[in-house]
């Protein structure tokens, strides 16, 4: 490590050996063997370091460390939120703040690989890091990168020695700030708030902040990673959510690759709702759905994908002597696919269709794509014309005009569907607008089945045919060019 660029953000803190603030939040004492491990991993740094506990009991003497007893509210949840007064109070007395759920590991080298990257970076972006857990196998794996969360192939970018990218969850249960950090977004008056929930719930909300509220672009240094991956401690997500490592790798090689092109790619379509929680965002680690490959006709040979993800039903395509060409939600996500045999096309809508001009297949598939295009009946008009006589177009879509999103809306008390396309990023999507569109396309639909709610599953088969519709999560939609 270059210890003079150290010593330079040392000067930008005001010290050469930067005093450090660092809040964790620890509710209950289920952690506290985590914690311990913690905190003797601060107070072996080679900085000033002082520890605050955060918890709705004292633990100070247990752990001969400041402890600030008490909820910001009621809710036990809003815990997370009591380092920002803490911060607000303390903002003159040190040189970096340092906040993390009391499960998550920060080592030194963490800290000296932050102090390293920070001055290479403009005023409004911010190094962040990324949680690993590990299965008792010794397996590593990415809680984060799952679900609709994805990196934004559009932000890599180099500062200095260092290649970084934006990932669409910014939450990592941790963050640092330096001085001039926290004092911004205090000014911005969106950090000291009282508890509440967004994009994420509660302890992901307090976590984010300063990325999500305050003005500070998160950036991942990929070309770096290890010194910018922390453990998250628990493990308590291994198997359940994340991705593996060998697939989170293929991901940082794409990254590290792009950083090298002269424009940075186009990715397929803005793929995230701003609906509550990103509901009916697209699935970047879609599962394979039965319901669809087997309306795929026996006697194709060739499949189009359009809005591939991690390609799972793509890889099973091609293991079924199927050939496949997908176009990919982006050149990230992709890797694997393309590992297994998926010829990949690059670009957004217009681009990739130029690049399949003259070329038919025997099938096209659209899964959870259609309603998060801006004009579905364009795509469908565009990519109709590439299907083979009588061949199907099929297009999966979430029903939500179904009786397990009402249950859910009423439940809730929120309604959680889009209104606008403008103001939701989505289309409200249900049996009739996909046939619509799909009319509107030149497309003639051949039928539409559902494809049950895990919980309506059991009375699904019983059901009559119009009842089946309305107990479906999703839509399948099959459409043919009309004749």
């Amino acid at each position: 490590m270059n210890e003079h660029v150290v010593m330079d953000v040392a000067r930008r803190v005001n010290s050469a050996h930067p005093r450090v603030l660092v809040a964790i939040a620890s509710y209950g004492s289920s952690n506290d063997r985590y914690l311990e491990q913690i905190i003797k991993e601060y107070r072996s740094m080679a900085f000033a370091v002082d520890v605050v506990m955060l918890s709705n009991i004292d633990k100070s003497t247990a752990f001969e460390t400041e402890c600030l007893v008490g909820l910001p509210t009621s809710d036990p949840w809003s815990l997370p939120f009591a380092h920002k007064k803490l911060f607000a109070e303390r903002r003159d007395q040190y040189d970096l703040f340092i906040y993390s759920e009391d499960d998550i590991l920060i080592s030194e080298r963490n800290v000296r690989a932050w102090l390293n990257v920070t001055p290479l970076l403009p005023d409004n972006e911010i190094a962040g890091f990324i949680r690993v857990e590990i299965g008792d196998d010794g397996i590593r794996s990415y809680p984060d990168v799952h679900a609709y969360f994805h990196w934004d192939t559009s932000s890599v970018r180099r500062r200095g020695d260092h290649v970084l990218a934006h990932f669409t969850n910014e939450h990592a249960a941790c963050f640092v700030l330096t001085r001039e950090q926290l004092r911004n977004a205090l000014n911005s008056g969106r950090f000291d708030v009282l508890p509440y929930d967004g994009k994420y719930d509660l302890p992901c909300t307090a976590a984010t902040d300063p990325y999500t509220q305050c003005g500070l672009k998160k950036l991942i240094p990929v070309s770096h990673l290890e010194e910018f991956t922390v453990h998250h401690m628990s493990n308590k997500y291994v198997g359940k959510v994340g991705t593996t490592a060998e697939e989170f790798d293929r991901q940082v090689e794409a990254l590290l690759q792009i950083a090298q092109r002269a424009c940075p790619p186009q990715s397929l379509l803005a793929s995230e709702t701003k609906l509550r929680r990103g509901v009916y965002s697209k699935d970047y680690y879609e599962p394979l759905v039965q319901q669809v490959v087997q309306l795929i006709p026996g006697a194709s040979r060739s499949v189009l994908s359009i809005g591939c993800g991690s390609g799972i039903t793509e890889t099973w395509l091609v293991q079924q002597g199927i050939s496949v060409t997908a176009i990919p939600l982006d050149p990230a996500i992709c890797r694997g696919a393309a590992e297994n045999g998926v010829d990949i096309i690059e670009g957004d809508f217009r681009a990739a269709r130029a690049c399949l001009d003259g070329r038919r297949f025997d099938c096209i598939l659209m899964l959870n794509v259609l309603h998060l295009v801006p004009k579905p009946v364009d795509v469908l008009s565009s990519f109709g014309d590439l299907l083979t006589r009588d061949a199907p177009i099929i297009i999966q879509s979430p029903n939500m005009a179904g009786l397990p999103v009402i249950w859910r809306q009423l439940r809730d008390c929120r309604i959680q569907v889009p209104r606008t396309f403008q103001a939701a990023c989505a289309h409200f999507s249900y049996s009739g607008s996909v046939e619509k569109w799909c009319r509107k396309a030149g497309l003639s639909t051949v039928r539409t089945v559902g494809v049950p709610h895990r919980r309506a599953a059991v009375f699904y088969d019983i059901a009559p045919a119009i009842a089946k519709l309305a107990l479906s999560s999703d839509l399948i939609c099959i459409a043919r060019r009309g004749q």
